[in-house]
């Protein structure tokens, strides 16, 4: 090493300038990267004899803080002057304007019947959308092999057990759940996904949304279901909307009905939306079949209760007028967009 290797340094970092931080950037690759100049001098220093270390020692740690410092000095220069890599950004522009996205009106029907039973004193409760046999079908009176469970094609996750495994063909196992687990009186609702191995169309989906109810007290009757089903119709169609309920079958629910509303679109006089009956299908319901009951430790001789299910996209569907269920799954934005101006629930 020589007196002369460090002054020649010296003398570069007098004469450097950088008009760039990609410039500033090459100095100082040049001088402390691994094979810079500064870092040789630093390990051919490790040859120096031990009477000269000394000297060469603070001479070196000298140079490598004033390159350190001429580094920093020229970093900022650059940046004072506005030299950069490449274009600047202009801070004073308007920033790029996001479009923001709007609720799916599936949500917007679910928050608006969540918000009606609230006002009626009902709780929200909620369960898996994998489930087990026992509660999907078995605890809702649905033995095996009974004909009742070929109403609905079910998605098995794990098939060939006792109690195998499936996604959900209703919410009504949210229901046992809450059955199991509350104590008596029980007032809930159960919005959720459900899913049905269904072919695709404009009226069907393999998968959906529901909310169920349920309502368990001493003394409840049928009337009782008749006047929630009336009191929710005509919050969510109009105060002059009317009811019908005609006799069905659910393995759950005994006596059971299916519930009509009056057209909200021509008033009962009958129009294509109805088809020409004044009235339009939103839900099934019935009293708690007593063995359900029994099945979920209640005791059916002095409870009663009732529950209803409704799809949230038929009701939207009539909401709506919407003619196509399969436009709330394409993520259409032209479809989407149509909801911007619904208010907020």
């Amino acid at each position: 090493m020589k007196r002369e290797d460090i002054d020649r340094i010296f003398q570069q970092l007098e004469e450097l300038k950088c008009k760039t931080q990609k410039e500033v950037e090459e100095a100082r690759v040049r001088f402390l990267g691994k094979k810079g100049e500064v870092t040789a001098l630093f390990e051919e220093f490790r040859t120096v004899d031990r009477e000269q270390k000394a000297e060469f020692g603070r001479s070196l740690n000298e140079l490598k803080q004033k390159v350190q410092a001429k580094i920093e000095e020229l970093k900022s220069s650059a940046v004072e002057t506005g030299a950069s890599d490449g274009p600047r950004q202009d801070l004073s522009m308007p920033g790029d304007s996001y479009e923001l996205g709007s609720r799916h009106p599936v949500s917007i029907v679910r928050q608006e019947i969540v918000n009606i039973f609230r006002k009626f004193g009902y709780d929200v409760a909620e369960g898996p959308e994998i489930e087990d046999d026992y509660h999907v079908f078995e605890a809702l009176n649905f033995p095996p092999n009974h004909p009742a469970r070929d109403m609905q094609d079910t998605f098995f996750v794990s098939a060939g057990h006792l109690n195998p495994l499936l996604l959900r063909t209703h919410t009504s196992s949210v229901q046992v759940r809450t059955m199991e687990k509350m104590d008596v009186p029980i007032r809930v609702i159960c919005p959720g996904r459900v899913f049905r191995n269904e072919a695709i169309s404009a009226r069907a989906h393999c998968i959906f949304h529901q909310v169920e109810g349920l309502y368990i007290d001493e003394g409840v009757t049928f009337a009782d279901l008749k006047q929630a089903i009336l009191l929710f119709a005509r919050e969510m169609f109009g105060s002059d909307t009317q009811i019908r309920m005609r006799p069905s079958y659910f393995p759950f629910t005994e006596p059971s009905a299916e519930v009509d509303v009056s057209c909200n679109i021509c008033h009962g006089k009958g129009c294509n939306i109805c088809k020409g009956t004044g009235w339009l299908e939103i839900l099934g319901c019935g009293m708690v079949d007593p063995n359900v009951l029994e099945a979920s430790g209640i005791d059916s001789k002095k409870y009663s209760g009732f529950a209803f299910g409704m799809g949230l996209e038929r009701i939207a569907m009539l909401k709506w007028r919407v003619n196509d269920l399969r436009h709330y799954f394409e993520n259409d934005l032209r479809f989407l967009h149509e909801f911007e101006s619904a208010p907020e629930i």
